[in-house]
């Protein structure tokens, strides 16, 4: 290779990366261009100084002290370097530091070449905080879940103790049959909340596999935006435990209430199966119709036949599955209807349905205590009565139940 060759080269190299040279004692001898630009120093302040110029107080002592030890034994070091430019902001190169050595053999200087990966180092950090975010937001999720459920478990051994006092005067069979009901509501609610974080689990897969990408394209307003999408859908997911949490809620007193904000609340709980099942919801409740009594319990029958009228639908090979839902009230009573049209009940099992295991479900699917309790909660607990009809091709469940207050009074 010529002279001029070699020079070409050397140039080549000074352009595209950030050069410099100290000798044996770390005297800087010489700058390129682009080390000036990336320090902020001049050349006339950077020749003649230590290299340390650009050294950054918080690199740990015992970095430099394996860098010399590696370049004084004639061997190269390689490292990404966190420096401080002279304004005071820091940079990251990464290095290659290559001892030169004469004829001798001997250390004559040492030659440095860097490029910028400040963008890239930054880029690193930010996705890092925000992992660390994320799993903060995971973490406090787990321990919210693990709160909710320790309440739950109280809550159902509080309601266990409610119901042994309430069904201690009647016969053991009773107190059977209340807490097998309770056990199975329990158990279709969790399966209707696995229902509803199943889609935003996979959303969050979405989110970090996006992450990634735009990491590795360096786009960090795409990298935010995901991170702030992803806390919307963890907070969407804890809604849903504290949904849950607020419908297990036993009522400690009667009350009065808007009958649409409970239907609301009790679809919001199976929204995610009645999806699945391809269900269309009607609901035709006026704002201000009110009843009186105790909402939660009042969710709880609710419940019972909107999984009941999802059951039957299921099990009809139907173009369109439909549950509607309407009100109407006067000045003493509110009237609920619930209708299907999953074809109706058999005229045999009209007169047995309310009756406890009763069921014309297979024995794996139904327990017959669902459409009992339904009666036992809308007779004893709202004072009000329930009946079924067969209307409209489907089943039409019928709650009459106190409007106001003065109603329980009378």
């Amino acid at each position: 290779m010529g002279r001029r060759e070699l020079e070409q080269y050397k140039r080549a190299v000074e352009q595209s990366n950030i050069v410099s040279k100290t000798d044996i004692n770390g005297i800087i001898t010489f700058v390129n261009e682009e080390f000036c630009k990336i320090s902020g120093y001049s050349k006339e302040e950077l020749i003649g100084k230590n290299h340390n110029i650009v050294r950054h107080p918080g690199v740990p002592k015992k970095n430099f002290r394996l860098l010399w030890n590696t370049i004084l034994k004639k061997e190269t070091f390689k490292t990404t370097a966190k420096n401080r430019a002279k304004d005071g902001s820091t940079f990251y190169v990464n290095t290659t530091i290559t001892p030169i050595l004469n004829e001798n053999g001997d250390i004559e200087e040492f030659i440095a070449i860097r490029y910028d990966v400040t963008d890239n180092v930054a880029l690193t950090e930010a996705l890092k905080k925000k992992e660390k975010e994320l799993s903060l937001l995971n973490s406090a999720l787990e321990n919210r879940v693990k709160e909710q459920t320790k309440e739950l478990r109280e809550l159902n051994q509080n309601l266990e103790r409610r119901i042994a006092e309430e069904t201690e005067k009647n016969r053991e069979k009773d107190r059977l049959m209340f807490q097998q009901a309770r056990l199975a509501a329990m158990g279709e609610t969790i399966s209707n909340i696995a229902h509803q974080w199943r889609q935003p689990l996979s959303e969050l897969g979405i989110i970090i596999f996006t992450m990634k990408k735009y990491f590795t394209d360096k786009n960090e307003k795409g990298i935010e935006k995901q991170y702030e999408h992803a806390k919307k859908v963890i907070t969407k997911m804890s809604k849903t435990i504290e949904d849950f949490r607020n419908f297990s809620n036993p009522d400690k007193e009667k009350s009065s209430f808007s009958v649409k904000n409970m239907i609301e609340d009790t679809l919001s709980i199976l929204k995610g199966s009645l999806r699945k099942a391809a269900i269309n919801i009607e609901v035709d409740i006026d704002e201000h119709i009110t009843a009186y009594g105790y909402k939660n319990e009042l969710s709880q029958a609710v419940l019972n036949l909107i999984s009941n009228a999802k059951d039957a639908l299921l099990d009809k090979l139907l173009g369109e599955k439909t549950l509607k839902i309407s009100s109407t009230q006067n000045d003493n009573f509110t009237t609920l209807s619930i209708a299907d049209n999953a074809g109706g009940i058999d005229d045999a099992a009209m007169d047995k349905i309310f009756e406890p295991y009763f069921t014309t479900k297979h024995a794996n699917l139904g327990t017959g205590l669902g459409l009992y309790i339904v009666k036992t909660i809308i007779e004893s607990s709202m004072n009000g009565n329930v009946c079924v009809k067969n209307e409209n091709g489907g089943a039409n469940f019928i709650i009459k139940i106190p409007a106001k207050e003065k109603i329980h009074d009378e």
